[in-house]
């Protein structure tokens, strides 16, 4: 209940905004920006793991702001498209464009130019593998899952996460220009990851979507059963994660966290599928934030630690 007013008491806020500063926060809300902060930590991650050390400095800059231009754009493109559903859920109605606060047009021009600035920005002060990498991961999310799968299946999360694999792909390839087992690692564990770090926010917001007509495997398919795909893909990426050792693409560092964070991150979904309250779905929504920081944080140590 808490929860809830809290979420009401920010929308209420959200309102009574004005000023300069109000137009630059909405403006940034419609990027998205917790979830651009996620993406440039894999791009991080990978652009150290590619350069065995710390990449020139000059290089990581630009190829972390290619990416955040790239997500900031394919976030407002998600506002735009998302106006009328946003409108109708609790936790999304206090976005700029759904209480008017940004038209869609102007929403969508600020979205089309952080894409073409993205792009072109990757493309000659980083290389061009690295600037259509994250295009067609911009594409991906706009046009496949924001305007395709979200609102068509319940396999939405499933099908959509290849988007938030590329920007691992992005950070090998701006440093070496190619692509290399690692980053595809990392992009497979990303892909495995994401059904059930969403599928735990889906358990605690099943109502919000259930209103606004979005089939999330929760309202479509019901809670017992997101609980057991939620076991299933987590037991999935915790032997993918150990196979990678064996497999010499990452070593005993990356084992361990293996071992430890997946663990962990696979008793949260044993616990979550046992027990009803959604206190456990907001445990592992939690701790799968954390699971993914350590184990980028891991994969980066050994490969620098065990060239």
């Amino acid at each position: 209940m808490s929860s809830t007013l809290s979420r009401l008491e920010g929308a209420a806020r959200a309102f009574a905004r004005s000023g300069w500063r109000a137009t630059f926060d909405d403006y940034l809300e419609l990027t998205k920006p917790r979830i651009i902060v996620l993406l440039l930590i894999t791009t991080l991650a990978a652009m150290i793991m590619a350069a065995r050390g710390i990449p020139p400095l000059a290089l990581t800059f630009w190829t972390l702001l290619g990416g955040a231009l790239s997500a900031a754009s394919a976030g407002a493109f998600n506002c735009v498209y998302d106006a009328d559903i946003d409108s109708m859920m609790r936790r999304t109605m206090a976005r700029p464009v759904p209480r008017g606060a940004i038209t869609p047009n102007r929403a969508l021009a600020f979205a089309m130019v952080l894409g073409i600035g993205s792009f072109l920005l990757l493309n000659y002060l980083v290389n061009p593998l690295a600037a259509w990498l994250s295009l067609g991961g911009n594409a991906y999310y706009v046009f496949v899952y924001t305007m395709w799968l979200k609102r068509s299946t319940s396999q939405n999360i499933v099908i959509g996460g290849f988007a938030g694999s590329i920007p691992p792909l992005v950070g090998w390839a701006a440093v070496t220009g190619t692509l290399g087992a690692p980053a595809l690692a990392l992009a497979v564990l990303i892909f495995l990851w994401t059904p059930p770090h969403f599928w735990a926010l889906a358990l605690m917001t099943e109502t919000d979507y259930h209103k606004a007509g979005i089939p999330m495997l929760p309202n479509v398919h019901g809670v017992a059963h997101t609980k057991r795909q939620m076991l299933v893909y987590t037991i999935v990426l915790f032997a993918f994660c150990i196979a990678l050792v064996p497999l010499h693409v990452m070593g005993p560092i990356f084992l361990a966290a293996a071992l430890i964070v997946g663990g962990w991150f696979l008793f949260d979904a044993i616990r979550v599928l046992r027990n009803e309250a959604q206190s456990f779905a907001r445990g592992m929504f939690k701790f799968s934030l954390v699971y993914l920081a350590l184990m980028c944080l891991a994969a980066v140590i050994d490969r620098v630690v065990f060239p």
